[in-house]
């Protein structure tokens, strides 16, 4: 099977934030200070080593589809959907506020293509629901070190 244009554009499209995410996770990973840090350091470890895998299954489906990957800091840093990562020093708090951010729009690029990939090559879509699956988990997970158990915890963090 050969990627038409549009699988190829949606499945780099995810290979650009997961590889993105990677990037942030580990910027957030050097610079995180405070309360509750060795174990969010770990975390985001994690999260890193998610991101690198699922971006670098989307890369290899690209090309057992006859597509090219392009994973070049200045397509990524162009085509990504994730915010940019604060400068400096960040605040355990507050790296977990971002970072969660940071998962849940991930992962919403993969619900964005999803259709339009798993009508053209189910095999992909496969791929997405793995990767959204376990971004979510982790994303619950890094978002409950800062929540009280008060939180409503039926509304994603990002409301």
């Amino acid at each position: 099977m050969k990627a038409s244009p549009t699988l190829a554009s949606n499945l780099q499209m995810v290979l650009t934030d997961l590889i993105e995410l990677h990037v942030q996770g580990k910027q957030a990973h050097w610079n995180v200070v405070g309360a509750n840090f060795r174990d969010l350091h770990l975390q985001l470890d994690e999260i890193i080593a998610a991101a690198r895998l699922f971006a670098d299954q989307a890369a290899e489906r690209m090309r057992a589809l006859h597509a090219l990957p392009d994973g070049r800091s200045s397509t990524v840093s162009a085509g990504s959907r994730l915010e940019e990562f604060p400068e400096g020093l960040t605040s355990t708090k507050d790296t977990v506020k971002l970072i969660t951010a940071r998962l849940e729009r991930a992962v919403q690029t993969m619900r964005d293509v999803h259709d339009d990939v798993d009508e053209e090559d189910p095999t992909s879509a496969d791929l997405l629901h793995a990767a959204i699956e376990r971004l979510e988990q982790l994303a619950w997970m890094v978002n409950a070190e800062t929540m009280a158990p008060t939180a409503k915890v039926t509304e994603p963090a990002s409301n």
